[in-house]
């Protein structure tokens, strides 16, 4: 049974946004000579065929290439992927997993910078200029969090945003960094980083790439970010199950080194446009 949302309400805000942008004044006049990195956005899919028509329009035109990893759809997610962007790369992935399928498409990408965005419309993609801004003055990975000022979530329920808070203290204690949200999948790096990330089949990727950036002290940068209700269908996540899993990595991820030394870097918050 799909969740009942009315699909105007996203369009409504998209078109506001897209006016905001349009109407928009730089105060100084930016250089013609800047040079964007070339950005690679990954994102994968599975029956996400009702979707993507609300996602695809709004990545943003300076998107080097976008990569969808098809995870076996019974729908015409694939078919859909190309009628709205005939350039999109497709990579057929038959094992399950999202961390399975992300690996594929990191694998497949050729940018400088990977951008991980979820197909279900919860995660905006206007919110990506933030998450490069961040990487192009030095920082080695961005992550999105829903816990900083100006951000939140129509979709965390209790039980959920209870567990991602319990994993993100664990975190924060046996790692020694300072996460303000562990369990959210908008995440964008360096390509050059990415061999870090080479091991992981489920959800539990995205809590394996923080700790493995904390872990080899590359410099984070948390953004605060909106999260938005799936549009159509239901999420594959399942919180007890996939919980679970996270657990185990963040234990097998802290037996597996020495504790982090008090000079790790550590992640600094940036907000979206609004004063604490």
């Amino acid at each position: 049974m799909e969740q009942a949302l009315d699909p105007s309400h996203h369009q409504e805000l998209y078109l506001g946004h897209k006016k905001e942008l349009r109407d928009f004044q730089p105060r100084q006049q930016v250089s013609p000579t800047l040079v964007l990195p070339r950005v690679s956005f990954v994102i994968p899919t599975l029956n996400e065929e009702k979707n993507l028509p609300y996602l695809m329009p709004r990545l943003p035109g300076w998107a080097y290439e976008v990569i969808i990893v098809d995870g076996r759809s019974t729908d015409r997610t694939v078919e859909v992927a190309r009628e709205l962007r005939h350039d999109t790369i497709i990579v057929m992935e038959s094992k399950p997993g999202k961390g399975t399928a992300l690996r594929a498409g990191f694998k497949a990408a050729r940018g400088d910078v990977i951008v991980m965005l979820d197909a279900d419309g919860s995660m905006a993609p206007e919110e990506s200029i933030v998450f490069l801004c961040a990487l192009m003055i030095g920082a080695d990975l961005v992550k999105g969090s829903r816990s900083l000022q100006g951000s939140g979530s129509a979709d965390l329920s209790f039980f959920r945003a209870l567990g991602n808070w319990g994993l993100t203290q664990a975190v924060r204690w046996l790692f020694w960094c300072s996460f303000s949200d562990l369990c959210y999948g908008y995440i964008a790096f360096w390509a050059r980083h990415v061999h870090l990330f080479d091991t992981c089949d489920g959800f539990e990727i995205e809590a394996l790439i923080n700790l493995r950036a904390v872990k080899h002290k590359l410099k984070i940068v948390e953004v605060a970010s909106f999260e938005s209700s799936r549009i159509h269908g239901l999420s594959n996540l399942r919180a007890i199950r996939d919980g679970t899993r996270i657990l185990r990595t963040i234990l097998r991820e802290r037996l597996r080194s020495r504790r982090p030394s008090h000079g790790t870097e550590r992640p600094f918050p940036i907000n979206l446009g609004q004063e604490p």
